[in-house]
């Protein structure tokens, strides 16, 4: 009768079931927060004079958005994060380490079944794993910090099953933008979405984290590909069922302002761009620059057309360097930059000005997401991306990996 998402609040929760609406306190496995929302926690933090931090040795912090320090007033809340994690023995990962949800995931601080509580709303890719991962809010993460603890809300469950084999040129992302414009962003608001792999073959754990990741644009409390021993019942209840033939699909793109503002590359060819960002949580995995790099071998970025590429940790870039792949980009005109959100959060390394449009790898396309709110940004796969650097316009990457 349970759903992957009740198997583990159950578990998590010392009890024997869980039912969708209860409200149950947990025990947490993993919490971690960023520079955009851990100055806020550790005011929390300090505010109630909290002596003893019960997840300590299972939380991180990371400075990944504005990182390196690109001002005065950030290398200020940098330096209060050092000084908290060294107070209080937490790991802090610096500049330059990577973005947080892929350092975690290098690192394999979450596992199948571990309630993982992170300080960004992107924390649902770490149901790539098969792990309970909610984005929440500074003062939640402070909770479960200082208690190791945190009390949720049993959430419904949408079964997604994903069937058929994906055609050159279509990768995950267009299954999660395939999605999104049939949920929208709020179809699964406060719901768990399990994700059941049928595809042939199935899909990497990377490609798994680029869907899971999305699933908060979805508006889901978590994203999760079921893993033992929390694999639902057969007789689960769920409030919706999906099924998604991923064969029938093409490369799709989201238009701005929203992610799911979805319609196909094809329809919007020859749409010039300024700006190609590869990078971002979502899509900065070395399975990404890989793809990036086949389309790229050999041949140039378009003139005119800046190509940012951004490795999503330390550990991605230097494989990338290793398997020749930040050569090829380079060589290809990219401009390589160091692990970190980047422009994905408006935060530097390459904004918009006035005007200027952007195929972005990211998760949003909200207005001035990215810098300028006159500024367009799509969000596609990186083989869009890429195909779209090449060509100087929105391309099909079919055309670049058929065969």
């Amino acid at each position: 009768m349970a759903t992957a998402a009740e198997k583990m609040l159950a578990k998590a929760s010392d009890t024997k079931r869980v039912d969708p609406g209860e409200f149950v306190v947990a025990n947490v496995d993993f919490v971690f927060a960023h520079d955009g929302t851990a100055p806020l926690m550790i005011d929390v933090i300090n505010e109630f004079q909290v002596k003893t931090l019960k997840l300590a040795s299972k939380s991180a912090l990371f400075i990944d958005h504005a990182a390196p320090s690109p001002s005065v007033q950030s290398s200020i809340l940098h330096k209060k994060m050092r000084e908290f994690a060294a107070k209080h023995g937490i790991r802090l990962f610096e500049a330059g380490e990577g973005i947080c949800h892929q350092v975690v995931m290098d690192h394999g601080f979450a596992k199948p079944g571990n309630i993982v509580v992170g300080a960004d709303s992107h924390t649902t890719i770490h149901g790539a794993v098969g792990a309970f991962a909610v984005g929440v809010g500074s003062t939640d993460a402070a909770f479960a910090l200082a208690s190791g603890k945190l009390w949720f809300k049993v959430p419904e469950s949408i079964k997604i099953t994903l069937k058929g084999k994906l055609a050159p040129g279509v990768l995950s992302k267009d299954i999660a933008l395939a999605l999104l414009k049939e949920l929208g962003t709020d179809g699964a608001n406060y719901m768990a979405i399990e994700y059941h792999d049928e595809l042939s073959p199935k899909l990497s754990t990377s490609s798994r984290a680029t869907i899971s990741n999305l699933s908060a644009e979805m508006g889901a409390k978590a994203g999760v590909f079921p893993a033992e021993p929390f694999i639902p019942d057969n007789d689960a209840n769920y409030i919706k069922e999906i099924d998604l033939d991923c064969s029938i699909l093409e490369p799709l793109i989201a238009k701005p302002p929203l992610p799911s503002n979805v319609v196909p590359v094809s329809e919007l060819e020859d749409m010039e761009v300024d700006e190609v960002f590869i990078g971002s949580c979502t899509n900065g995995r070395l399975e990404d620059l890989e793809i990036a790099a086949r389309i790229l071998k050999g041949k140039h970025v378009k003139e005119d057309v800046r190509c940012i590429v951004i490795p999503a940790s330390k550990n991605v870039y230097i494989r990338a360097l290793e398997k020749g792949i930040i050569e090829t980009l380079a060589k290809a005109g990219c401009t390589i930059g160091p692990p970190t959100c980047g422009p994905c959060v408006g935060a530097h390394m390459g904004l918009l000005g006035p005007e200027e449009v952007a195929v972005s790898t990211a998760n949003r396309n909200f207005t001035g997401r990215m810098g300028d709110p006159t500024a367009k940004i799509f969000l596609a796969s990186p083989a869009t991306a890429a195909a779209t650097a090449l060509e100087g316009r929105i391309a099909d990457p079919r055309r670049y990996m058929e065969g």
